[in-house]
């Protein structure tokens, strides 16, 4: 594996900040996190944010197929040379953004496993998107900066829970995977990355509208943090409700209206939704 700086160097080409780019460097850590994903010959591959194939060549040595999305259109002759190189011909490479990606077309007949080292700057919408696209996923080895890993897997009643953790906690099963330190990256980054592995859900709670319904009832939680349920929810956003209505569904849920959105498990937050669909 030819050093990330060196090669960029080479080509006359340098990692985009603005892309959040930070390519893995070490061969050791790539193949350690392939291992810890547990994919085999009959496994379909999605991989986020390929780069130069620090992981798209040791994932494609075991997988039946990978597709290989890479933003950067600059990096895409220099992934395609890297394969070929390695005679890997079961890699698809597609310069696309993955924020609008078809993934349900991908998947076709057998869901994806989907891995990514993340760019930093788009993480929480990448995820967003993945839960939303679940249906075809079967589970997903995804890489974030420390801190954003934290806030995923944040149970409720700290300042880390957030939308993001009640939305995520509502469609999988989050797990720890491993820390990687910034020496394994270049450029190199100020924060550890840390894998969390995600195990969607078979069945949904809800039906699309009212699924739709939840992650709205959770962002307008979340829209104003310091305020209790029942000025948090009220006006604004994608819902306009009245604050009369507000109680009246909090009660509905059985839930204290002066609560803050970051005390609610889960669970409280489809009994909130179920009360407002019901009161709607």
């Amino acid at each position: 594996m030819v050093h990330p700086g060196q090669l960029l160097k080479e080509n006359k080409l340098y990692a985009g900040k603005e892309l959040g780019q930070n390519f893995l460097a070490n061969p050791g850590t790539a193949r350690m996190i392939v291992e810890k994903t547990g994919i085999s010959e009959q496994t379909r591959v999605m991989e986020i944010g390929s780069g130069l194939g620090a992981l798209t060549i040791p994932i494609a040595r075991i997988a039946s197929h990978v597709t290989a999305v890479e933003k950067d259109s600059r990096l895409i002759p220099l992934l395609q040379k890297a394969l070929e190189t390695e005679a890997l011909e079961n890699v698809t490479v597609i310069n696309q953004d993955v924020l609008t990606l078809d993934i349900n077309a991908l998947a076709k007949d057998k869901k994806l496993v989907v891995i990514g080292n993340l760019p930093y700057n788009i993480s929480s919408q990448i995820l967003f998107r993945l839960v939303e696209e679940r249906h075809c996923i079967e589970e997903a080895f995804l890489m974030f900066q420390k801190e954003l890993a934290n806030r995923i897997i944040a149970p409720p009643g700290g300042r880390a829970y957030s939308r993001l953790s009640a939305v995520v906690q509502y469609a999988a099963a989050v797990h720890f995977v491993a820390t990687i330190g910034p020496a394994s990256f270049f450029p190199r980054p100020e924060v550890d990355s840390t894998i969390l592995n995600f195990k969607f859900y078979k069945t949904r709670s809800f039906n699309q509208e009212q699924e739709k319904m939840l992650f709205d009832v959770i962002k307008a939680a979340f829209s104003k943090r310091r305020k209790s349920l029942k000025n948090a929810m009220v006006g604004g956003g994608e819902f306009d409700f009245k604050k009369d209505f507000v109680v009246q569904a909090l009660e509905l849920a059985g839930i204290d209206d002066t609560r803050r959105a970051e005390t609610l498990t889960v669970e409280e937050f489809k009994a909130l939704t179920r009360a407002v669909w019901e009161t709607s």
